[in-house]
């Protein structure tokens, strides 16, 4: 089960760090990774990490603002985002995957969204 959680309001140019908490003993076998939806739009990949964090990958538009990471011993995933744009607004959604390539095109597990707002 995945819980993400961190959502909220932030002004354009302010910084948000989501979180999902994995349950369940195989978080460090799984691969993870990071999806959004915004209103209207086809829900995107945002970033993906690997296994044991050697390996990340972002969409080109999250490039350098935002960065994915992951703490196996707490068996959370993060997503830590800077120069939050209001383009950012969306309901964001971990997701698990057997591998880097699976969570960052068809990921196994899904969580539940935790929505962030940017205002202008």
């Amino acid at each position: 089960q995945l819980q993400a959680l961190g959502g909220g309001l932030v002004q354009a140019g302010g910084s948000l760090r989501l979180s999902c908490a994995a349950s369940g003993r195989t978080f460090s076998s799984v691969s993870m990774g990071w999806f959004r939806q915004a209103p209207g739009k086809e829900r995107e990949f945002v970033a993906g990490i690997s296994r044991t964090g050697g390996s990340v990958q972002y969409a080109d538009s999250m490039k350098g603002r935002f960065t994915i990471s992951r703490d196996n011993a707490k068996n959370t995933a993060y997503l830590q985002m800077n120069n939050l744009e209001p383009e950012d607004t969306a309901v964001y959604y971990c997701a698990a995957g057997s591998s880097l390539v699976i969570v960052s095109t068809s990921p196994n597990y899904w969580g539940q969204g935790t929505l962030v707002t940017v205002s202008s």
